[in-house]
């Protein structure tokens, strides 16, 4: 139920530069999703399917790219991926991590006719 505030801010962001650019019509979103995020595809597509109808938007084709999670180490400075397991840095051991990237959830690009 948390997509829903997003898929609305979305809509409203490809209807504004659908506008802009004089689209006919919106025939995809590119997003792109943090594997961090809470964010559930199919709830993204159900949301949308609902709040586009009506719209230039309605019948867009959704795509989703997944990013990893990549965690820095601070104490040792090391970059790595998350392995879906454990969090503590693979080359110290440190659980002193912070998420620098994994956790977005965007709208990359739109395509229009």
């Amino acid at each position: 139920m948390h997509e829903l505030p997003f898929v609305e801010s979305i809509l409203k962001i490809t209807l504004e530069h659908a506008e802009r650019a004089g689209a006919k019509r919106v025939t995809a979103l590119y997003l792109v999703i943090g594997q961090m995020s809470s964010i559930v595809d199919d709830s993204v597509q159900f949301y949308w399917d609902i709040l586009s109808k009506g719209t230039i938007a309605e019948g867009a084709k959704l795509h989703f790219q997944r990013i990893p999670a990549v965690y820095r180490c601070w104490d040792c400075g090391h970059t790595y991926e998350l392995d879906g397991e454990h969090l503590a840095c693979p080359r110290c051991g440190s659980v002193r991590v912070q998420l620098v990237q994994g956790d977005e959830f965007r709208l990359d690009s739109i395509e229009v006719e």
